[in-house]
């Protein structure tokens, strides 16, 4: 319980830390720098502890999820909070599972009333919430920010369905560390390939600051307290921080970077998380 404590709260605030190191440095090299950071750490210790390394078919399972949960679902949510708030990224964010009912579908699994329910009351909950932003849509860069953020829920989704099918038999830990290793090294390639990262010199200080802190609660303790938390809970009390998550963010970017905190807003975020409720009982079932 103290581990979900833990995940509901300190993930919730790491979509605030993004939104700082963003306005100080290009999201991508920051997403890339705090994958290696915590690359170093997850491997370091593995090593110490002479863990096996994957072999033959796991770093296939491995290549891939690095690309869909780090490389895309983490790095393309960062840079969408350039152009989004805190709040909002993190609201679009928690609407993943939504996907993995939409990719079943597709998959020829049968769409279950309750989460047709579900997917029509996130739906309107999502308008409720964009009903506060109806201008800001006009804008190029917040559309960009928007298609940047959705298109790393699906890539979440479906980097969350493969761990499902493949991932079970290896170190869910030492996957991770070298999941971001691999992600880090293939977005520093991009980065440097496009011109669009710049010197470790020239990274102000509040930029490091945001990536220690995505370091330590984003990437390290976090993830081992989620992973702690699926094994030692059961799955309807585990999933509770995808609820809370958003509420965190919401409330703290108001208050630490004045972003907007209607009543509209608030209505709409309790019933897109009512819409998700629903979605996740429908895949539970």
């Amino acid at each position: 319980m103290l581990a979900l404590i833990w995940i509901s709260f300190f993930w919730g605030t790491t979509w605030l830390a993004s939104k700082e190191g963003v306005k100080h440095m290009p999201a991508l090299q920051l997403a890339a720098i705090r994958q290696f950071l915590g690359a170093v750490f997850y491997i370091s210790f593995f090593l110490f502890k002479k863990t096996p390394w994957p072999k033959g078919k796991q770093w296939k399972t491995i290549l891939i999820l690095s690309v869909l949960n780090f490389v895309l679902s983490n790095g393309l949510s960062t840079w969408g909070v350039k152009y989004i708030s805190s709040g909002l990224g993190a609201i679009i964010g928690a609407i993943f599972p939504l996907w993995i009912v939409v990719i079943s579908f597709f998959n020829g699994e049968r769409l279950s009333k309750l989460a047709l329910v579900g997917l029509l009351t996130c739906f309107g909950g999502v308008c409720v919430v964009f009903s506060d932003y109806l201008t800001d849509f006009f804008k190029p860069d917040f559309q960009f920010g928007i298609l940047l953020s959705v298109i790393a829920t699906i890539t979440w989704a479906f980097g969350s369905l493969y761990t499902k099918k493949k991932a079970a038999s290896f170190n869910p830990y030492f996957s991770l560390g070298l999941q971001m290793l691999i992600s880090s090294i293939l977005l520093f390639a991009y980065t440097g390939a496009t011109g669009t990262s710049v010197a470790i010199t020239q990274i102000p200080a509040q930029a490091w600051w945001a990536i220690g802190y995505l370091v330590v609660f984003g990437s390290i303790t976090t993830f081992i307290a989620f992973i702690y938390a699926l094994q030692h809970l059961p799955t309807e009390i585990s999933s509770i921080y995808a609820y809370i998550n958003p509420i965190i963010a919401v409330i703290l970017g108001a208050f630490i970077f004045n972003e907007p905190l209607t009543f509209t807003l608030i209505v709409g975020v309790l019933v897109v998380l009512l819409g998700i409720y629903l979605v996740n009982k429908a895949i539970k079932r």
